[in-house]
């Protein structure tokens, strides 16, 4: 296999022009590739009058060696295809399924592994299934009650279901997990381009489908997933898992339970501290959304007659504080909206969302600054969810239970705002004018203030004074960390931490990524069931 890579070529290209330029650059016809793969395309805005893709491509053909080797370039070299492999089942016997706690990326993931090499796994969810899930938020954001249990945090999907579905990963994959989950993702609906773009998403729509189908799937492998099924309490014995209560009544008997319960589980946390499993305090990201026209985002990054091939056009901004603080852009969502994300009652937490096509009037993302353990009021575990809670709180009462916005420039000013400039919000959910600079600590408002400004420098119109605001982001990663050993077991033997809420993850992919970690960890030490 030939790996070609640096191959760029104009917006507008075609199909055929790509294979035309591995022609050239191989000297060898057409029709002599047996087959091409395109690994990976980005796009290079740096001149805005001639943008270009940038292309990794793989080509199969005949005398690859030599035409290498004749060809001499330092972009073109021999490649060797990697797959990623799951690994044979182990001797151990198992005396009742998987059990697995959530339905996240992390759940899901792991439970189609398992189902796949016949380990017939259990998922219990404490929310609703994807379509029951969608009408409770609906009925949420226009006015509705709350419920704790299925809402943009908890249900089938887990929160990433409600967000911009981004695909993206910094995490090193030498063994190819990362494919992996790409590969699934296509198999049970997206878009195979998410295979090989340099920023893949979904969108809340598509991502619904996807964990349908992927439920489904489990089922008919002889998997069961339960919904409305709230794990109260977790039972032990003798230093080992030995069964979980389920909604208070139900006992279920685990000797292998996959904890992938999302960030947002607090009331879980609390079961587990009770019980003694071991866990930590970490850092996570807190702060607000902010609002521009996606025309202005579009025009800074991609000049103003942007090809509408390049779609709605991103950022990711970071910047150092004097205060020695970082502050950076998290979860930006082009063309996309922000939601209440809510998931306890008396308590307001926003997210960003977008749709597959991207095609909203405004592009959101947050502004989040670096909080330690040293920022919160005690040493325990739990001090990061207390730390969050208390912000949470105060925005609900600040917005009167609805979502508490401000321009950016009456943020910087002090003062509550009472109306809007040219920007018109895009919302999931009531709204109401505050001032926000009276919930947040003073190195949180001054920190956003400052990567505002310096924000400018990169995209122009950044600091515009009309720029809305919205808070409170507090739910960008998992403030505890359950610690696991080398081979991704709690201390208390059988349990398993995995993904996002425990820890071990930031993002749908590297969820679904430490997803397989876990389901490879339990396959290669148990036998499966047959069926």
């Amino acid at each position: 296999m030939i790996r070609i890579s640096q191959l760029k070529l104009g917006v507008d290209h075609t199909k055929e022009d790509l294979l035309v330029k591995v022609s050239k650059l191989l000297r060898i016809p057409v029709a002599g590739m047996t087959s091409y793969e395109i690994i990976k395309q980005s796009v290079d805005a740096r001149k805005k009058d001639a943008i270009r893709f940038i292309y990794t491509i793989d080509i199969e053909t005949k005398d690859e060696e030599s035409i290498v080797h004749r060809v001499k370039d330092a972009n073109v070299t021999l490649a060797v295809k990697k797959e990623y492999q799951f690994p044979q089942c182990g001797t151990e016997t198992l005396a009742n399924r998987p059990v697995i706690v959530g339905s996240g990326p992390a759940g899901l993931f792991s439970a189609i592994m398992l189902a796949r090499s016949g380990y017939r796994p259990l998922i219990l969810e404490r929310g609703e299934d994807v379509d029951k899930r969608q009408q409770s938020v609906d009925g949420f954001w226009n006015g509705g009650v709350l419920n704790p249990n299925s809402n943009v945090q908890f249900g089938e999907g887990g929160a990433g279901t409600f967000s911009d579905g981004k695909l993206n990963t910094l995490v090193k994959d030498p063994v190819m997990r990362n494919r992996k989950v790409l590969e699934l993702f296509v198999e049970f609906g997206a878009d195979p381009s998410i295979l090989y773009v340099n920023k893949p998403h979904i969108g809340t729509d598509v991502l619904s489908r996807i964990v349908k189908n992927m439920r489904e799937e489990i089922i008919r492998l002889g998997g069961e997933v339960r919904f409305n099924s709230l794990v109260t309490d977790i039972l032990m014995k003798d230093g080992n898992v030995s069964g979980v209560m389920v909604n208070e009544r139900e006992e279920i008997p685990v000797d292998t339970l996959i904890l992938a319960i999302g960030h947002s589980a607090r009331d879980t946390f609390h079961v587990l501290e009770r019980r003694g499993v071991p866990m930590e305090a970490k850092a996570f990201a807190v702060g607000l959304r902010i609002q521009h026209p996606q025309e202005e985002i579009n025009r800074s990054q991609y000049g103003k007659d942007a090809p509408e091939v390049l779609g709605a056009a991103d950022y990711k901004l970071t910047h150092q504080c004097k205060s020695g603080r970082g502050i950076y852009t998290f979860c930006m969502c082009p063309g996309g909206y922000v939601v209440n994300a809510s998931s306890e009652e008396g308590r307001l937490a926003v997210n960003g969302m977008s749709y597959h096509k991207r095609d909203g009037e405004n592009a959101n993302s947050a502004l989040i600054v670096t909080v330690t353990p040293d920022d919160f009021d005690d040493d325990s575990p739990l001090a990061g969810i207390a730390y969050q809670r208390k912000l949470e709180e105060a925005a609900y009462q600040l917005g009167k239970g609805n979502i508490p916005i401000q321009l950016y420039g009456d943020f910087k000013n002090n003062c509550k705002s009472g109306t809007f400039g040219d920007v018109k919000p895009a919302l999931k959910g009531g709204y109401e004018f505050t001032n926000m600079r009276e919930i947040l600590p003073d190195y949180i408002s001054e920190s956003i203030i400052e990567g505002v400004e310096a924000f400018e420098g990169k995209i122009r119109g950044f600091r515009r004074q009309d720029a809305i605001l919205a808070g409170v982001e507090s739910r960008t990663s998992s403030p505890v960390r359950i610690t696991r050993d080398e081979a991704f077991e709690s201390r208390i033997r059988g349990i398993y931490p995995c993904g996002e809420g425990a820890g071990y993850a930031g993002g749908i992919t590297s969820a679904a990524m430490d997803g397989l970690k876990v389901a490879e960890a339990i396959a290669s030490r148990y036998k499966s069931f047959s069926f």
